[in-house]
């Protein structure tokens, strides 16, 4: 196989473990869940040798006010207090952290950064968790050891003697809690930046600028209460069974109670069939499984925004005989721009509906009588819905559809992103955005005595670009493998070598420790797993999942290494050194973390008393405006949007192409080759395909393919001699893992509504391999 670029050194893609054998494919026709993850869990146990303490973590984790949140994804915990609220993603996830082994000094006095940058993703991460500060040295190639005070001291002189603080850049992943959130906030606006990309600039960005647009607000209004109370869900480009697998229960559920649910993805998932969900001991013992899909609709890649398009047409046509199709009076109260959206719809043919969906009138007819006759209606979605071109205009039709029945403000009904890491949502509430409002600015600057910079700062795509042309000098990634996880792989592993100083503050080894600057630190933290130890005592962190609850989240174990610090320490480490003269109480907030959460409440919007509120069972609600019909919109209304649909039917002979996770892996964490619930195993360099769009080629199943991506600019990137797999989707698109699949979306290649780059609408030639 063979990764390249134009203008750039080939990529080769190394990510998962050796495969055990031969690959195989078999249709996965299973219960999703159930008795397979149940064994999947064992075999990741007895592998980590963690038979006692996996146990223990298991019954802690997602526990209030004695347990620690699940550093997986970001469902909510559930409000009827069962005693498991797990799934097997979020047990993996835990072990891993978990692990007895460790990547010590003698290791990396063994091992180069030139011969550890050969190593697969999943090997780096297989040695365990990281045990103390290290510093590149590039006369020898290795990382060696740097005291902790010693490696502040690097980053704030590196940053002090920057010309203009707009050449450092500070990433966060979804995992940092919202007390070091603010705390990094904080810091990099008291240097003078507002350069704060985060991995909501790759998956949710659309969602929020769409919400914000619609309704005033850039999260969803619906919470798990909704959820147990609807009466239709609509999932929409979200593969739950691996992303979000805790909501398999829901789903469960809401089939037994008689709701409907519509999956609409251009695959069919495990979670859009069937569940035996793995806490209810008598299904288990049974085998009895329970649907979790009233309806599935095999939408285009890029199609969604047609089928909704379509859905509202047919409610407006159905308005004509009987009225009760719409909720005027709710849309005479609380909308704007009604007349304008009907128009559209009247305008828009079926027949160019049915085109750039992918589905006939007849299944847009029944999804749209699913929504018409359900009393309350919830629409989620996820990344197969944002990360597209016109990604925002696609939401804000979601937003249509709601409004055409009042399906806002009242029990059971609203809009309900899923959001992918756990604390993602909070990172953003917590001050972690490039383009700041100014009344957070003006509170930040009266409460915390600074004056933040105004001008808005780099998100991810411009940061690698910037990093790319040498005008960011610094970058300090909180947690994730921000090299592996960016778009067009060869372009940012360039983009970061640029740098004069690159610092990565992280649990395990991983890519982006080898792809560095200059110089490089490795800056080892506390897991979530872990106790956090400070003169106040134990400390717990908050964090915020996608239905917008707050809880606490305190650690179990001892932690890997007694040179570790939690996150909010090694933030104030580095502000302090960078900031000698500051008045912000650095070392203060670190001694008792509900310091930090008593000025969160004077600063943040709906973090008031937050110190009391977060204490109480399952936390506390941030207030949503929009769920109470307060629409912070220029007409002070819910807004109906316009935008005329888009053409993403693939042009002749090419292909649009999606990447996604496999089962057995989270973000850029791979737990094995195996795909389980798409019946893969000992394989990841592949591609799904269409059977007769393999048969126009001439290729048949697990036949060498090369696939080419042509960007925007022209230029082209390709994957050479991955295996073709026959597999349900739509005729005109493909499907295929990330992260080796980024090195196709070119850094250029990002939508222009949203700037997230186009992980799931990449245009690709693919031919049987030469």
């Amino acid at each position: 196989m063979n990764a390249s670029q134009n203008g750039h050194d080939g990529v080769e893609p190394n990510v998962g473990p050796t495969p055990e054998g031969e690959p195989e494919f078999h249709p996965y026709h299973h219960p999703a869940a159930g008795w397979g993850a149940a064994k999947s869990v064992t075999r990741v146990l007895v592998g980590e040798k963690a038979l006692v303490d996996g146990p223990r973590a298991i019954m802690r984790m997602n526990h209030e006010r004695t347990g620690f949140d699940c550093p997986g994804c970001a469902w909510p915990d559930d409000t009827k207090g069962l005693h498991l609220d797990i799934c097997e993603n979020g047990i993996k996830h835990v072990t891993w952290e978990m692990t007895g082994k460790r990547v010590g000094p003698e290791f990396f006095a063994a091992h180069s950064v030139s011969e550890l940058f050969e190593w697969s993703d999943f090997d780096l991460e297989d040695q365990g968790r990281l045990t103390g500060p290290m510093v590149y040295d590039p006369e020898s190639d290795h990382y060696v050891p740097i005291s902790w005070r010693d490696a502040f001291e690097l980053v704030g002189r590196t940053l002090r003697e920057l010309d203009d603080p707009n050449q450092a850049s500070f990433y966060t992943s979804g995992r940092l809690g919202n007390e070091a959130t603010f705390l990094y906030q904080l810091m990099a606006r008291e240097l003078g930046t507002n350069n704060l990309p985060d991995c909501s600039n790759m998956c949710h960005e659309a969602s929020g600028r769409a919400l914000t647009a619609s309704l005033g607000t850039g999260k969803g209004t619906a919470d798990l209460k909704d959820w147990e109370t609807t009466d239709a869900l609509f999932i929409m480009g979200v593969n739950a069974a691996s992303n979000a697998p805790r909501m398999l229960t829901a789903l469960a559920e809401a089939y037994d109670r008689g709701a409907q649910i519509v999956h609409i993805n251009p695959l069919v998932e495990a979670a859009a069939t069937r569940t035996i969900v793995p806490h209810d001991f008598t299904d288990m013992a049974l085998f009895k499984s329970t649907r979790t899909s009233t309806l599935n609709l095999q939408v285009r890649i890029g199609g969604d925004m047609a089928l909704l398009r379509g859905m509202s047409k047919a409610v407006l046509e159905q308005a004509k005989t009987d009225p009760k199709a719409l909720d005027q009076e709710f849309i005479d109260r609380h909308t704007a721009y009604f007349d304008d959206y009907r128009a559209v719809c009247e305008a828009t043919p079926w027949d160019e509906i049915e085109r750039q969906s992918g589905i006939d009138r007849d299944g847009i007819l029944k999804a749209a009588q699913v929504y018409r006759e359900a009393d309350r209606s919830i629409m989620s979605w996820c990344l197969g819905v944002s990360q597209h071109e016109h990604g925002v205009d696609t939401v804000r039709e979601i937003v249509n559809l709601l409004l055409l029945r009042g399906n806002l403000g009242r029990e059971g009904a609203g809009p309900s992103p899923v959001r992918g890491h756990s604390n993602v949502q909070g990172n953003r509430t917590c001050g972690i955005d490039h383009r700041p409002g100014e009344e957070f600015l003006n509170r930040l600057g009266e409460v915390c005595g600074i004056d933040p910079p105004r001008e808005h700062g780099m998100d991810t795509v411009a940061t690698i670009q910037a990093m790319r042309r040498g005008d960011v000098k610094v970058f300090v990634g909180m947690g994730g493998n921000f090299a592996l996880a960016a778009p067009d792989t060869p372009y940012t592993y360039a983009a970061l070598r640029t740098c004069d100083l690159t610092v990565q503050v992280s649990t395990k080894l991983n890519r982006s420790h080898l792809v560095h600057g200059r110089r490089a630190l490795i800056l080892p933290c506390l897991g979530r797993t872990e106790k956090d130890h400070q003169r106040g005592g134990i400390q717990s962190t908050s964090v915020e999942d996608s239905m917008s609850m707050v809880h606490l989240s305190i650690g179990m174990k001892r932690p890997a290494s007694k040179h570790l610090l939690s996150e909010p320490a090694i933030i104030a480490g580095m502000a302090r050194a960078a900031l000698p003269d500051s008045a912000t109480p650095w070392e203060w907030y670190i001694e008792d973390y509900d310091r930090i959460r008593d000025t969160m409440a004077q600063t943040l919007d709906g973090f008031e008393d937050c110190n009391r509120r977060v204490r109480l069972p399952l936390g506390f609600r941030i207030k949503q405006p929009a769920r109470e019909l307060v629409f912070l919109t220029p007409s002070g209304q819910a807004e109906f949007s316009t935008a005329p649909l888009p053409d993403v039917v693939p042009a002749p002979g090419t292909l649009a192409l999606g990447t996604m996770r496999s089962h057995d892996q989270w973000n850029t964490t791979i737990y094995s080759d195996n795909d389980r619930y798409r019946g893969i195993k000992n394989l990841r360099t592949l591609v799904f395909m269409n059977e007769d769009d393999m048969r126009e080629r001439g290729v048949c199943e697990f036949d060498p393919v090369d696939i080419v991506a042509t960007a925007k600019d022209g230029t082209h990137r390709r994957l050479d001699g991955y295996l073709a797999i026959p597999y349900d989707i739509p005729r005109g698109c493909a499907a295929g893992y990330m992260p080796e699949m980024n090195v196709l979306c070119a850094i250029g290649d990002y939508s222009l509504q949203s700037d997230q780059p186009l992980m799931k609408h990449v245009k690709v030639t693919i031919e049987a391999h030469a």
